[in-house]
């Protein structure tokens, strides 16, 4: 089997089983996002929406955000993985939006990423998200997932995995992509005893071919 028959097979079965996919993170506007992605960062989109409603209320724009101190921030994502580093960063963060973008979340990768504590991770997430942009945001989910099936093939970083998804998956599906593996990381090509059984990809899955259906056979 070609790669590009593999990606055929997992794209249309995501579509067909997975056809709403989208954030779980909860959010009603960029900024809400921006603040939701970077929060999330080694920590779980289950723990984000736990903390962000009273941030959100306390601080409902990145203008009320940017007048914010580190001592008044910190308590409301103390919860938070490195809470520290992201108090920092939000703040940072909105004061960058004010004073370099007029006010408002900018909305290209390259522009995202100028702002503290904004990887590439993160900006391919608000843009695909927000906009639809065909941005392919991998974090471990879509680096895992990916490689077991044969989507991608020795990618050693997480960009190179971003490449070689872009590379083969239609302009217009890359947004949506991002999600179908999230999600199947999340709850079925799970980091450890993933649950094969019920997996709909295994015709064409190199880990489940290569490794459980061999070693079921002995």
């Amino acid at each position: 089997m070609t790669r590009t028959e593999r990606f055929h097979f997992a794209l249309n079965y995501f579509q067909e089983h997975i056809p709403l996919a989208e954030t779980e993170l909860v959010y009603h506007n960029p900024y809400e996002l921006l603040v939701s992605v970077m929060l999330s960062a080694q920590c779980t989109d289950r723990r984000v929406n736990i903390t962000t409603p009273a941030i959100f209320q306390q601080y409902p724009t990145q203008e009320k955000l940017a007048t914010a101190t580190f001592d008044e921030l910190l308590p409301f994502i103390k919860s938070i993985s490195y809470p520290n580093s992201k108090t920092k960063h939000l703040i940072a963060m909105a004061q960058m939006v004010l004073n370099d973008f007029g006010g408002q979340i900018p909305m290209t990768v390259e522009e995202l990423m100028q702002l503290p504590g904004v990887g590439r991770k993160t900006a391919n997430v608000v843009t695909s998200v927000i906009d639809a942009q065909p941005n392919m945001a991998v974090d471990t989910h879509v680096f895992r997932v990916s490689a077991r099936i044969g989507l991608t093939v020795n990618a050693k970083t997480v960009l190179a995995a971003e490449k070689q998804l872009v590379q083969f998956i239609p302009k217009e599906l890359i947004h949506k992509a991002h999600h179908w593996l999230i999600l199947y990381g999340r709850y079925v090509c799970v980091a450890r005893n993933p649950k094969c059984d019920e997996c709909g990809l295994k015709p064409v899955c190199r880990y489940y071919q290569t490794i459980i259906k061999k070693n079921k056979q002995v």
